[in-house]
């Protein structure tokens, strides 16, 4: 070989290697991963599973970092500034991810510049519920309900931009009626005042209300998927019940800070894959009314750029603005 070729080859190799090296006895120290809204919800749930099995398969402690603020924008920027080692790791889902950078005007990070992204982790439609003492049985009741009491009907949501409130929004664009919006910071705390009255019904996560829907202390009328889902026998889609089109679906997955080293996100895609593939987790996240998912970094990439747009061109319909 040549002296320059050689010292070529030499260069690359010194890159390279220091890097599969460390891929290879990764993870040496405990990992944390930021859940960037409260404890309780859905957010939490999922990150506390992913980080036991994490821990179970790796023998290293995962730490769960609750940094709740900003709708999951506070703790996004955490990870998102944290070393790009893999070390610090996000549960993310839709909101902080593809929407809040076109609700709030510095959320601290850009969420495609400044994130890897690992694997998609859970898909879900959400549920929605009203208090017991809302007089509909119905979804379509419910919607005669709103145009009749015409902005005194009230919501829950997680904030300004956040999918409980987009969905909320767009239900009110397509059927050209009105409700009062009450924001709060999580859905463990729209759960809570769901359940004391304080507000009439909640486009909700299922996994933080579907068990006061089992016990009956909340009533659902509705899932926002395109197709119902056998977690809750009988409940028809928005879209069956007179919102022809209407359609929303959540999702969560795992990201690192930019620059994480490709051999790092290999090893955590491969990882975390196997983990979201078994029955144990399935059923642990069906019963929490979301579905397990994996994807490659550069589907989870995909689907991140194009959610961006489509919100985009929602939060612009329904007339917000960066604050």
């Amino acid at each position: 070989m040549k002296p320059v070729l050689a010292g070529v080859a030499l260069a690359i190799l010194s890159i390279v290697l220091p890097a599969t090296v460390v891929a290879q006895s990764y993870p040496t120290k405990p990992v944390r991963i930021v859940a960037p809204f409260p404890p309780g919800g859905t957010s939490d749930t999922i990150a506390r599973i992913l980080g036991q099995k994490l821990t179970e398969a790796w023998k290293q402690q995962t730490i769960i970092d609750n940094r709740a603020g900003v709708a999951g924008s506070l703790g996004s920027a955490v990870a998102a500034k944290s070393p790009a080692d893999g070390y610090t790791l996000l549960v993310g889902n839709v909101g902080p991810v593809a929407i809040n950078h076109n609700v709030y005007k510095n959320v601290g990070y850009d969420p495609l510049k400044d994130f890897a992204p690992i694997t998609l982790a859970v898909t879900a439609p959400q549920i929605v519920v009203v208090h017991p003492s809302v007089p509909a049985k119905t979804f379509t009741e419910f919607t005669a309900l709103v145009k009749k009491h015409k902005g005194k009907i009230n919501y829950g949501s997680s904030g300004p931009g956040s999918i409980s409130h987009l969905s909320a929004e767009l239900y009110k664009q397509m059927t050209n009626s009105d409700m009062l919006h009450v924001p709060f910071k999580g859905s463990a705390l729209i759960t809570t005042a769901l359940l004391s009255g304080e507000v009439d019904v909640v486009f909700s996560d299922m996994a933080v209300v579907l068990p006061h829907v089992q016990a009956g202390k909340l009533r659902a009328l509705a899932v926002t998927g395109p197709e119902p889902t056998p977690l809750v026998p009988g409940v028809p889609t928005v879209a069956a019940s007179g919102v022809q089109g209407f359609a929303m679906t959540s999702w969560w997955g795992v990201l690192a800070p930019a620059g994480i080293p490709q051999p790092i996100v290999t090893r955590l895609n491969t990882e975390l894959g196997r983990i979201l593939k078994t029955e144990d987790v399935k059923k642990r996240f069906a019963t929490l009314g979301v579905d397990a998912a994996t994807s490659t970094p550069e589907e989870f990439s995909s689907l991140i750029r194009s959610e961006i747009a489509k919100y985009a061109k929602l939060l612009k319909a329904v007339g917000i603005q960066p604050q």
